[in-house]
């Protein structure tokens, strides 16, 4: 049949775009199959999904529509959705459209080339079963860009919180193997990768049976192997955030000094409804070990207004929380009711005016609170790695800090390349970016 050209565009999460990278190589693993970065010439458009929230999926839902133009240039093209959404809507995607006939789950990335083969016979493809199995952990994907790289130690969710979508479209928890870890980052480390960032939908709760490995352990042991590489992960849940994880984390200075800890809500009652598992003070309690055994690092957080019968009180006290603590950044969304979820079935009884309200309320004091925290940054210097220019201006680079902040700096002389690590003096920031100079 000749080697076909695949576009794959990626929304929502760090798993969907590591998923992009796992599918893109089991595709280009076959030589049928070619990914390309720009859809004008593809045979082949899938779309990489997320069904967390409503607007996600109407986002996709839209890109569809505006596919129509590449259809009308190529008669042949075929349109594919892959990932969280094609897994919660199934059949309801070609009920919506007619371009789409490829849909396959997350569980399912091993089955895309015979769906894709069979598509160019005529077939419409579904592949949509979940496993409770299926890690990936034996895929080489087909990663781009030589300097920061995710990678999925574990799939799938058991918390079960009433909003959420994940253990419905991705499955139960399954963890890879301690050794198919250590022997990725090898590869990324062999092939000039800086960074590696672990994923899970929860973190905390990696465990390899096969070597009794916990996620502290895990750390531990990359960290000792791998002491150039930059180590982070997301994301973690109140109740699985231990003490030993904290411990390890401050044992090594390549483990970075950045957790993002959702909390959600301020209220007890809310979080009782959300099912999180945790009250607003077991949340705080994990907040204050955090500062206790870690000496700097950079707290980042979820917040959720208007979930169902939410209250002014119960705002508030989200707020409240937020004041006490003061994140350093923050991922805020109103709620957005999700089919098959336990939420789905209460009263959504929060106007979307007043969801509106409650949400730029909790963005307003977020940015206020980065600010502060930002400029509390003036003054010192941080070891950033510079990932290249940033968009406004070529002369001026960006990268990041351990801590997981964004900084600015001068490369007007063009002595610093990508992948390197510089010392920079922080003297201005503002609520998402510190500025800074390089010191020699």
């Amino acid at each position: 049949m000749g080697t076909k050209k695949v576009y794959i565009e990626t929304y929502g999460c760090q798993m969907n775009f590591y998923d992009t990278e796992i599918l893109s190589g089991i595709l280009s693993k076959t030589g049928h199959y070619e990914i390309i970065d720009e859809p004008t010439t593809a045979d082949f458009i899938l779309l990489n999904t997320c069904s967390v929230r409503e607007n996600a999926e109407t986002t996709v839902y839209n890109r569809i529509i505006q596919l129509k133009q590449y259809k009308k240039q190529n008669k042949n093209l075929l349109i594919g959705l892959v990932g969280c959404m094609a897994e919660r809507l199934k059949d309801e995607v070609f009920n919506k459209s007619d371009l789409v006939k490829i849909v396959i789950g997350p569980d399912e990335y091993r089955r895309a080339p015979e769906i894709l083969d069979n598509s160019l016979a005529g077939d419409i493809g579904v592949a949509v079963r979940l496993s409770r199995v299926e890690t990936y952990e034996d895929i080489e994907p087909l990663r781009t860009h030589g300097l920061s790289a995710w990678l999925a130690i574990m799939r799938g969710c058991n918390h079960f919180c009433s909003y959420c979508v994940v253990p419905y479209t991705r499955g139960r928890e399954r963890s890879r193997s301690l050794q198919s870890i250590v022997n990725e980052i090898e590869k990324l480390q062999l092939n000039g990768f800086k960074e590696v960032t672990l994923l899970g939908q929860n973190v905390n709760s990696y465990y390899d049976n096969s070597s009794n490995t916990t996620f502290p352990h895990l750390l531990r042991i990359i960290a000792r192997a791998f002491p150039q590489i930059r180590i982070r992960y997301v994301t973690s849940h109140p109740l699985d955030l231990s003490d030993d994880l904290l411990y390890a984390m401050n044992e090594f200075d390549n483990i970075c000094n950045y957790i993002h800890l959702p909390f959600q809500s301020g209220s007890n009652r809310i979080l009782k409804l959300m099912n999180r598992g945790y009250t607003r003070e077991h949340y705080i309690e994990r907040i204050k070990q955090i500062t206790k055994i870690l000496q700097n690092f950079a707290l980042s957080t979820d917040i959720i207004a208007g979930f169902p019968t939410e209250t002014i009180e119960d705002h508030n006290e989200t707020l409240n929380l937020m004041e006490e603590i003061h994140f350093d950044g923050a991922f805020m969304f109103k709620y957005s009711p999700r089919e098959g979820t336990k939420s789905f079935k209460m009263l959504d009884d929060v106007r979307e005016e007043e969801k509106i309200r409650r949400l730029n309320e909790i963005i307003a004091l977020q940015n206020k609170h980065s600010k502060e925290k930002n400029q509390k940054e003036i003054g010192k210097i941080y070891e950033v790695l510079a990932e290249g220019p940033s968009k406004k201006n070529q002369i001026e680079w960006m990268g990041r800090t351990k801590h997981n902040k964004v900084v600015i700096f001068n490369n007007d002389k063009n002595l610093i390349h990508f992948g390197n690590q510089v010392n920079v003096l922080i003297t201005k920031a503002n609520s998402a970016t510190l500025f800074g100079d390089v010191q020699d």
